[in-house]
């Protein structure tokens, strides 16, 4: 747990994602496009990714990928993420971080 508060502190965006997973694939896209550079960490590619999912599934992410953290603040998954999209809370919270300027 520890190296997971570590990782999500480091940068502005942070997303836990699997290659195979389509729902991470578009969380990623949609930060791309909006000019954003997240840190991804693709947990079917790196090591002790098992262990950083079950840190994650232990902090409530069910599913555990895609999972956004968002200036070290758990953000949640592609529901939460795309309903802030949707309410425009989302380019507010990542200005706020530093991690958009327009």
């Amino acid at each position: 747990m520890e190296k997971l508060q570590k990782m999500v502190s480091e940068k502005p965006v942070v997303i836990f994602s699997k290659n195979s997973c389509c729902m991470s694939h578009t969380i990623k896209t949609l930060f791309l496009d909006f000019g954003v550079n997240p840190t991804i960490y693709e947990l079917d590619e790196i090591n002790r990714g098992k262990e950083i999912e079950q840190a994650l599934a232990q902090l409530g992410c069910s599913p555990t990928v895609p999972v956004v953290f968002i200036g070290g603040q758990l953000v949640g998954g592609a529901n939460q993420v795309m309903s802030l999209h949707l309410n425009r809370s989302l380019v507010p919270m990542l200005k706020r971080v530093g991690a958009l300027w327009v």
